[in-house]
């Protein structure tokens, strides 16, 4: 009996000394993303998204496409970004990243009233549904022809395309873009930031 009660004391000890070293393992680090330094995965993450982004918008900018010839700024639409990897990508993540750079940039606002996708923001047509009621104020109320309607669109796709190597697997994205004169119909400005990936056959790419 005394056996087996030292037996259970032993197995609860290991068991917690385990439980401890496990936590500590595992404990979380922030990351500064200006110095990350982790390893690389087959798939895309964020430092991806922040790399074609930077360079799809720095492009965009010396191509003089957002340049407005009357001065000011241009109204930009985002339409549809298509997702044609193997992976589950939010195309919200990358679009984000380059909304804020034109915006930054100060050669274009982006309009979040009408998209490829709808409206991002509908709160811009539900207040004007406010007109009809009689518990608000017109003061401040949006009126009609205010709404300013975008003048250029931009469009894109996400493409992977996976190919076996000697040893392992490479793996090649293309971040495609494209900026449409709404008025014409013509695009004025098109982008490719390609991205490359070595790995091994083991490492999935989703």
């Amino acid at each position: 009996m005394p056996m087996t009660l030292l037996s259970r004391r032993q197995v609860a000890g290991f068991f917690a000394l385990f439980t401890v070293s496990a936590c500590t393992a595992q404990s979380t680090q922030m990351i500064d993303p200006r110095a990350d330094r982790s390893g690389y995965g087959l798939g895309l993450d964020a430092r991806d998204f922040s790399s074609a982004a930077q360079d799809s918008v720095q492009k965009m900018l010396d191509s003089g496409a957002l340049d407005h010839p009357g001065g000011g700024r241009y109204v930009v639409a985002i339409s549809r970004i298509t997702n044609d990897t193997m992976q589950r990508i939010d195309t919200d993540e990358l679009v984000k990243k380059i909304r804020v750079q034109i915006l930054n940039s100060g050669k274009a606002v982006v309009s979040t009233a009408i998209g490829g996708a709808g409206a991002e923001d509908d709160m811009t047509m539900r207040v004007r549904q406010l007109r009809a009621s009689q518990e608000f104020s017109h003061v401040n109320l949006a009126r009609k022809g205010e709404m300013v309607a975008p003048e250029l669109s931009l469009s894109g796709k996400l493409i992977q395309h996976n190919t076996l190597v000697d040893g392992g697997q490479r793996v090649d994205y293309s971040f495609q873009l494209a900026m449409t004169d709404l008025h014409s119909g013509l695009a004025i400005w098109e982008n490719e930031t390609p991205i490359s990936k070595l790995g091994s056959n083991r490492t999935v790419a989703w």
